[in-house]
């Protein structure tokens, strides 16, 4: 049976996810969480949290999947040892310097490959299940079929999201957030642009304005739930979400799950947050149905519609109940009105608490005729959905032998399952002066555990003449819980291993080339009429000396961990900037992969530049091959939805130019032969002026996209001369160049 996997962003939506049938619960630290503004736990509450679930059998799993700066992998480390000694389950990652460490220093702990690893295929997965991963978390890109075959031939677990909001970024990786605002979504600061309005314009004509146009519609997987049995572990995202959702989406597959879900049921996850549902990729949804353009948050579901207009109010024809108290908002010109039901009517101006036919509302507000009614907040369904916690959702058999004689104290031997503990009571016991204590007494006097995980399943009574106080026997089931609880939460660890010496790897020190990475075929030509030797192109191949490798047979631009396992020992393999590499440590284990040179993280300032490569000569006597890139117009975010398939704009995407707008620029839209989409930044990153005060850096990258091949002639031409004469220039146009995050600490 599949584990179901729940969120907690606080220990109330914990204790509700637990008491519903989760059978391991992911949360989050006030650091390295990828939901820095969720609740979270400290590490008091934490332990709190892992003796709770562990006594209920619920595993619990610590979320440290951000990027890790160097300055930041002492704390890390400090970190993990604490949640070592807190007895978690596992740690979900994104960084490759927290894998190591996990997996190097404490076997017994499980390392769980976060998400935003990116890993979407067989390939990655091999390479992890060999470095010691205990559960890769496949991309919510992933089909069904993918994930099937990746389970037959890895033989590793596997886990998946099955329910709860989706990013519109590949795997979660999007830059958006941080390039535009500073704050990290691989930091665990997403600040949500996706969610926001944009304008969209067809060579530079507004084709619509004030649309979602990357608004991810919300995953529902319940109606496939026999198809994802086989997986191990089936995540609910939500760790944002309060604990009435939690609750009710734990519950509904909780059931589905047990085949217990009457399918009427299904719809009660309409009654908890969404904004509207999709199957998602795993199940082959079309890319034009999965997202929703008009609402970015809570859409609820409809009610009822607006039919008249009296001096009582407007009157709402309904087809579901409604509430005094629900909340409910109303689509007028496609503007929502929102509000909680403070009073109802009926047709002759009476107060009313509910109906489910037709009503009156008192609303300020100018509504027309038709407007759609959505309730939001159903106030008796969540009334009792929090009645579902908290509450032991199964209690564990206790078995009991009791030994009880006369002028000899009171002996227990008591088990769980597999655990065993022996009391005995402090005083002797009595013989009755009249009627001695019978079995029946006895037991009922025991079988007081409500306040525990506990139920009694069998008792073994053995006595003579004797009399067992009611006080004593309370005394007995007391102590019994407390011992059976330490014996069932202690656990046998095996501790820190020995530290391996690392394996030094150095390159020599080099002066910096210019390396072009040319989307179109002019851009190519550009590259190579200016003597480039180092040339990028769209299909990931390397073109060297203008060498032409057939077949991937040459050196290779990876952008992912499944390319690193299939080319590692064929290829000279460059890693590329979506592996987000920060730190020493994690260059240094890609440099171990057989990876030649390693794209540094678009997130990165001069700081963290200078802290990883002074890091890493300290522990290697030498220096790393490192890439960076220093023009071009940053990848906000790739993503498989396509958002012109979405306005019916698809024949014209190769023949016609497209961006979306906000308050804070323009962003291109760049279309590809599978029908992926890249959102770049409108703002073109430009380091030309600091290209000199970077240094160890062995390859400048100038990323190209939209530029023609005279624009790509005439950069190329800058940064030859800035590189050959290190000159004092001035080509940082204000208005169109961005540093990016180069001078800015990044959140």
């Amino acid at each position: 049976m599949s584990e179901l996997l729940a969120p907690a962003g606080n220990y109330e939506a914990l204790i509700a996810a637990i008491s519903n049938g989760a059978d391991a619960i992911y949360l989050g630290m006030n650091k390295f969480g990828a939901r820095a503004y969720a609740s979270n736990f400290d590490m008091n509450t934490l332990k709190e949290a892992v003796q709770y679930a562990h006594l209920r059998k619920v595993k619990i799993y610590v979320t440290l999947n951000t990027i890790l700066f160097e300055d930041e992998l002492e704390e890390m480390k400090q970190r993990i040892d604490q949640l070592y000694e807190a007895n978690v389950d596992g740690i979900i990652i994104q960084d490759l310097a927290a894998f190591h460490y996990v997996t190097s220093t404490y076997p017994d702990l499980e390392a769980h490959c976060s998400t935003q690893m990116g890993i979407d295929d067989l390939e990655g997965t091999l390479l992890f299940k060999e470095l010691k991963a205990s559960r890769v978390v496949l991309s919510r890109e992933v089909d069904i079929n993918t994930i099937k075959e990746i389970k037959k031939i890895a033989k590793i677990p596997l886990e998946i999201f099955i329910h709860g909001a989706l990013c519109v970024s590949y795997s979660g990786n999007c830059l958006m957030s941080g390039l535009i605002g500073y704050r990290s979504g691989n930091r665990g600061r997403c600040v949500g642009s996706c969610r926001k309005p944009y304008t969209l314009y067809e060579n530079n004509k507004e084709i619509a304005s004030d649309i979602y146009i990357l608004s991810m519609k919300d995953l529902n997987t319940i109606d496939y739930i026999n198809d994802l049995k086989h997986i191990d572990s089936l995540k609910i995202e939500g760790r944002m979400k309060e604990p009435a959702y939690v609750a009710n989406v734990v519950k509904t597959y909780r059931n589905a799950l047990d085949n217990t879900l009457v399918p009427a049921e299904k719809i009660l996850l309409n009654k908890t947050f969404n904004r509207t549902f999709t199957k998602g990729y795993i199940f082959f949804e079309d890319k034009k149905n999965i997202t929703n353009i008009l609402k970015p948050n809570n859409f609820g579901y409809p009610i009822g519609k607006i039919v008249n207009k009296t001096k009582i109010g407007y009157e709402i024809n309904l087809n579901q109940k409604l509430n005094q108290n629900d909340i409910i908002r109303i689509d007028h010109k496609n503007n929502d009105i929102n509000l909680t039901v403070a009073k109802l009517y009926d047709a002759k101006g009476n107060y009313i608490h509910s109906s489910t036919t037709s009503c009156f509302i008192a609303i300020k507000e100018e509504l027309s005729i038709g407007d759609i009614v959505y309730k939001t907040k159903d106030i008796e369904f969540y009334s009792s959905i929090e009645k579902t916690y908290p509450k032991e959702y199964r209690r564990f058999p206790l078995v009991l032998e009791v030994y009880a004689y006369t002028n000899q104290k009171l002996c227990v031997n008591a088990s769980c399952e597999n655990h065993h503990i022996y009391y005995e009571s402090e005083e002797q016991l009595a013989t009755a002066k009249s009627i001695p204590t019978s079995e029946i007494q006895f037991q009922q006097q025991f079988d007081r555990l409500k306040d525990s995980v506990y139920q009694l399943s069998s008792l073994s009574y053995q006595s003579d003449n004797v009399f067992i106080p009611a006080k004593l026997i309370n005394e007995a089931r007391r102590s019994i819980v407390k011992q059976m609880n330490e014996e069932r939460l202690n656990r046998n660890k095996i501790g820190k291993a020995m530290q391996k010496p690392i394996q030094k790897i150095t390159f020599p020190k080099s002066s910096p080339v210019l390396a072009v990475y040319a989307t179109t075929k002019d851009q190519y030509d550009a590259a190579l009429g200016c003597g480039i030797k180092i040339i990028y192109t769209n299909d990931n191949t390397i073109r060297r000396n203008n060498t032409i490798y057939p077949d991937k047979s040459g050196p290779l631009l990876v952008g992912g961990y499944g390319g690193i396992y299939a080319y590692r020992n064929k290829n000279e393999i460059t890693s590329d900037f979506s592996l987000n590499v920060v730190n020493s440590k994690a260059v240094h284990l890609l440099h171990s992969l057989n990876v030649n040179r390693v794209t540094l993280s678009y997130e990165m300032n001069k700081k963290n530049i200078a802290d990883l490569i002074e890091a890493y000569k300290k522990e290697n006597d030498g220096y790393p091959n490192l890439e960076m890139i220093v023009y071009g117009h940053a990848h906000l975010l790739y993503t498989k939805y396509c958002p012109l398939k979405k306005l019916n704009l698809c024949k014209t995407c190769k023949t016609k130019s497209y961006f979306i707008e906000d308050e804070y620029g323009r962003f291109p839209i760049l279309s590809h032969e599978d029908c992926t989409t890249t959102i770049l930044n409108g703002k073109i990153l430009n380091l030309i002026d600091e290209l000199n005060e970077i240094e160890n850096i062995q390859v400048f990258r100038l990323q190209f996209t939209t530029e023609s091949k005279e624009e790509t002639t005439q950069i190329i031409k800058k940064y030859q001369n800035k590189l050959i004469q290190k000159n004092k220039t001035n080509f940082f146009n204000k208005e169109t160049d961005t540093r990016g995050h180069y001078n800015k600490e990044i959140l």
